[in-house]
């Protein structure tokens, strides 16, 4: 079973000095419900991202959460901010991740000297911290997309000459604290028309071996989340998925990868593209 945490550090620290500052439960609900309204989404095309990542988990030996669960169960789960049950939030968790991080020609003296992996971009931005305070078309969120991540991503597209990221990145670990997030995140790293993530995620599209893979090791609902090393994790996932040596379901002749991180209330994100080599 999933289980929960205190919250992330500092969120009772800082904030509006009248209005008290929402869980991350609460600030992804508010999201879940706005995407309900405009694209019709459901509860189940949640439980659908949970089924899809616990299932992947549960081939990874360093996971978390190894168990399959069901659609059903994760419908059935406690709620924890509505329309979020217990299965659509990803646990607080311990655990650590390294990189090493080098120049090509110093590269080559190492162990992977034949297969190390390329950055082919990095990119952060960053929004308000308070979202719901200000209007969208400033540095606020309609909360069916995340701006952050949106910028993000068109500067590390650029920078890496990607144009068709549903076409070019084979795999892609990206920041599923929640069901929701996940969902968002598709739309907003283009892997799909806006409004249309569900459908996708139905259709098998962001299945390990579908035309994009999301979170093949089983991402953060099955990792659970230790903050600060989450996403040297991720980038650690997809290094050994371009390798061809992943842990857990390898993705068929992943050549080019992603790595999606969201920090705040959705008011920072980094994306990062790594290669093979030429």
């Amino acid at each position: 079973m999933d289980e929960g945490g205190s919250g992330l550090p500092g969120f009772t620290l800082f904030g509006h000095p009248l209005y008290p500052t929402p869980s991350a439960p609460a600030m992804f609900s508010m999201a879940a419900t706005r995407c309900f309204h405009e694209f019709g989404w459901t509860k189940e095309d949640l439980a659908r991202v949970a089924v899809k990542n616990h299932d992947n988990g549960s081939h990874h030996p360093k996971a978390h959460f190894r168990s399959k669960i069901t659609i059903e169960e994760a419908m059935r789960a406690p709620m924890i901010a509505d329309p979020l049950g217990r299965f659509d939030c990803c646990a607080m968790s311990d655990g650590s991740a390294a990189l090493i991080l080098t120049r090509p020609e110093l590269a080559e003296s190492y162990a992977h000297a034949d297969d190390y992996i390329v950055v082919k971009s990095n990119q952060i931005s960053a929004r308000t911290n308070f979202p719901w305070y200000v209007p969208p078309n400033g540095p606020g969120a309609d909360f069916t997309a995340f701006p952050s991540t949106l910028k993000a991503a068109e500067m590390a597209y650029k920078e890496a000459g990607i144009t068709n990221p549903r076409k070019e990145i084979n795999a892609a670990e990206v920041h599923d604290c929640f069901t929701i997030t996940e969902l968002i995140n598709c739309q907003d790293l283009q892997f799909c028309d806006r409004g249309k993530a569900a459908e996708e995620l139905k259709n098998g599209t962001f299945n390990w071996d579908g035309e994009t893979a999301v979170n093949p090791s089983g991402g953060l609902k099955s990792f659970g989340h230790p903050i600060g090393s989450t996403g040297c994790r991720m980038l650690q996932e997809i290094t050994k998925q371009l390798q061809g040596r992943a842990e857990g379901r390898q993705v068929p002749d992943a050549k080019i990868g992603l790595c999606h991180n969201l920090g705040g209330a959705f008011s920072v994100a980094s994306v990062t593209i790594l290669g093979q080599r030429d």
